[in-house]
């Protein structure tokens, strides 16, 4: 049996943070059930509002939210207050009284000035999950210094190791085509905002969770990380190639290209028979994994003419029979029509009343047997459960919630 509350059902979540890292982790704690309460700027909102083109069209014609917001903001309500304003911060300390979670982005100290921060706020709900995510964390020479995922990805050495090598056609160091270090920050946020939650409720007590984007970063070289601690030599660019695996890579076919990813010496075997060259599993270069990354490019001249004759779609039917991993490379309107994609349900659709059309985003990979994530309400419009939330949590009246509007309050 399943239920259809989440397994976060009852858990409060307020949300201070914007664009990207913060509001992913919590669209994930939304996903699994959360209530999250989005805090956001009277008349402006979430700086990714604007981020377009391309944007959502309202009922009226007019423009609505970039689609880049509507990317991170699912089964959230959008509260519009002034923090800024005494009467503003009030209201936000209110919430977080009755809130299990914070989660803030803001520089570091930078909610300090508002009674917001994780020393004020806790004093008030020692319960109190507080997780600060920022570009360089809480201490350091670079805790002042503003963090922006692509001069992470910079800084924190992912793009050089990402790109063309030296020497071949459009080489220069290149970033990610998505945000990857403010997705695994808000990743890594959720996770450590989970494990705070079960040592709250196992002690009554909170704690302060800081998270880098560096320290992010760095994290995510992995495998690049410990080649360099083991070998001491830096990873340099390697276009499509794996530094520790071979053959792993795309090659040509007749219409395209087909990734290969040959995992162990069995599958290498098998890609041999699949393309009917047995006699290059049996070379003494190609034997082992380590004899084919030092014989990498004797080993990828020698594969590719076979495999520059058939179709890619041929080959992934050859090659599937055979065992050997592989597949094609979409473009992202392929990937949704990919019947396994069809299948799994990999997009969700849901309505806005305010938006001419449906909004949809990609599914949560999280798929829960007992307690599976739900998709309650679209990315809200700016400040459209102000006078809701406000109602709920604090017991304002609709006339309060008035006068602080027009107060500029909220």
């Amino acid at each position: 049996m399943t239920t259809s509350k989440g397994p976060l059902d009852g858990v409060v979540v307020l949300d201070l943070s914007r664009v990207l890292a913060g509001p992913w982790a919590t669209q994930v704690l939304a996903d699994l059930g959360a209530r999250v309460i989005k805090i956001e700027r009277p008349g402006a909102g979430d700086d990714t509002r604007q981020w377009g083109p391309p944007f959502t069209t309202q009922s009226n014609g007019a423009r609505g939210d970039a689609a880049y917001f509507m990317a991170a903001n699912r089964n959230k309500r959008s509260v519009t207050v002034d923090m800024a304003r005494p009467e503003g911060a009030e209201l936000i300390r209110r919430l977080a009284m009755k809130a299990d979670v914070v989660v803030e982005n803001f520089k570091t100290g930078g909610l300090a000035k508002y009674g917001l921060d994780y020393a004020a706020l806790s004093a008030v709900n020692p319960r109190l999950v507080y997780a600060s995510i920022t570009g360089f964390g809480q201490d350091g020479p670079l805790k002042d210094k503003a963090g922006y995922d692509y001069m992470i990805q910079a800084m924190g050495g992912l793009m050089s190791i990402t790109g063309q090598p030296d020497g071949a056609p459009g080489a220069e160091p290149m970033k990610v085509g998505v945000a990857v270090v403010d997705l695994f920050t808000g990743l890594y946020t959720a996770n450590a905002v989970l494990a705070a939650l079960l040592h709250a409720r196992a002690t009554g007590q909170g704690q302060h969770i800081d998270v880098a984007l560096f320290d992010v970063q760095v994290a995510m070289l992995a495998n690049q990380a410990t080649n360099f601690f083991v070998s001491g030599e830096a990873p340099t660019r390697m276009g499509n190639a794996h530094p520790n695996l071979a053959p792993y890579q795309p090659f040509a076919t007749t219409d395209g290209a087909v990734v290969i990813a040959v995992g162990n010496d069995g599958q290498f075997r098998a890609l041999c028979r699949a393309i009917g060259a047995d006699d290059l599993a049996a070379d003494a270069r190609f034997t082992t994994n380590a004899q084919r990354v030092e014989h990498r490019a004797e080993l990828v001249q020698a594969l590719a003419p076979f495999l520059a004759l058939q179709s890619t779609d041929g080959w992934i039917e050859t090659l599937e029979a055979h065992g050997v991993p592989c597949g094609p490379i979409n473009t992202i309107d392929r990937v949704f029509a990919e019947p396994q994609g069809v299948h799994r349900g990999l997009i969700v659709g849901q309505d806005r009343a305010d938006l001419a059309e449906r909004v949809q985003t990609v599914a949560s990979p999280m798929r829960l047997s007992k307690t599976p994530v739900s998709y309650r309400w679209a990315p809200p419009a700016l400040g459209a459960d102000t006078e809701a939330v406000l109602g709920d949590e604090l017991g304002l009246t609709p006339q309060e919630v008035a006068a602080l509007r027009g107060d500029g309050v909220l």
